[in-house]
């Protein structure tokens, strides 16, 4: 009873596991993004061991009771590993315990004996190759001049610095403070919204009045107005030591030109209790584009 409670569970598992993530492929726009998605990585992993280890313990109980059935028959199976005792042999180089006494010393240390063993194959080969690593290594660095690894770093930070410039230069749909616009459309602005109402309205309210935060119904900013460097503060937070934390790391550049958007849309409503003005007046003739 034991045996099929325990088979019913797995496969009930497997099956609605495997619904899971078939159903967070097809929904997900980037489902392996360890990142937006982790409980996927860690469905799918869970998913991999438990049929991993449910067929281990099924080969390990047909192996066992093949012993069984062998030994109650009086059947002795011939050694299947012998390779591998082979292998670990030629890359040990023992003495078994009965040709120990080829190899004793004639030392003895209150009883305790030692053995002339060689070294290990293994050892020695790495040994070897150490020592063709330093002759290049020398060749390398010191005859031929090659980069150091701080030579070779800067070089790959400015090729990777120039990629990410080619790559901005090129993107269409890479959103940053240099190119955001304001967003006008309803769904965008309603998007905004929602993402503002989550995790702004505790600080700043649910009609902008300002708690925490300023008031973002005035005209006054204190790291100025405008979508652009609404949009970098929400980027990369207020003030150094106060002030909102960065949200670059939460928010999607997307998400962020559509609060920034939603924030500039509630430029002269009324709030029920609007908190008194802060930083300078902004005049939006002095924003740049």
């Amino acid at each position: 009873m034991k045996k099929y409670f325990q088979s019913t569970i797995y496969v009930i598992f497997v099956i609605v596991t495997f619904l899971a993530l078939a159903k967070s492929f097809m929904v997900y726009e980037n489902p392996l993004d360890i990142y937006e998605n982790p409980l996927v990585w860690v469905a799918l992993i869970g998913f991999i061991l438990v049929v991993v280890l449910k067929e281990m313990v099924n080969v390990i109980a047909i192996s066992k009771a093949t012993e069984l059935q062998n030994e109650k028959l009086g059947i002795v199976p011939e050694e299947g590993n012998a390779w591998i005792k082979k292998l670990i042999h030629s890359w040990t180089d023992t003495k078994d315990i009965d040709e120990e006494e080829e190899i004793i010393l004639d030392h003895n240390y209150d009883g305790i004996q030692e053995l002339d063993n060689n070294l290990p194959p293994w050892w020695v080969y790495m040994f070897y190759a150490t020592i063709v690593f330093a002759v290049v290594y020398l060749v390398r660095f010191h005859v031929l001049d090659g980069d150091t690894q701080i030579v070779e770093y800067n070089k790959e930070v400015a090729e990777a610095k120039a990629s990410l410039k080619k790559y901005k230069s090129t993107a269409t749909d890479l959103i940053t403070a240099d190119n955001v616009t304001l967003l006008t459309d309803a769904k965008d602005l309603g998007r905004g919204k929602a993402i503002f109402k989550l995790n702004c309205a505790s600080c700043h309210l649910a009609d902008g009045g300002g708690s925490i935060g300023p008031n973002l119904t005035d005209e006054f900013w204190i790291l100025g107005g405008g979508v652009k460097n609404v949009f970098t503060t929400i980027s990369n937070g207020g003030r150094d030591g106060k002030g909102m934390i960065a949200w670059n790391k939460t928010l999607k550049a997307a998400d962020m030109a559509k609060v920034a958007s939603y924030v500039i849309s509630l430029q002269g409503t009324t709030p029920a209790n609007g908190k008194a003005a802060q930083g300078e007046k902004w005049v939006v003739e002095e924003a740049t584009k």
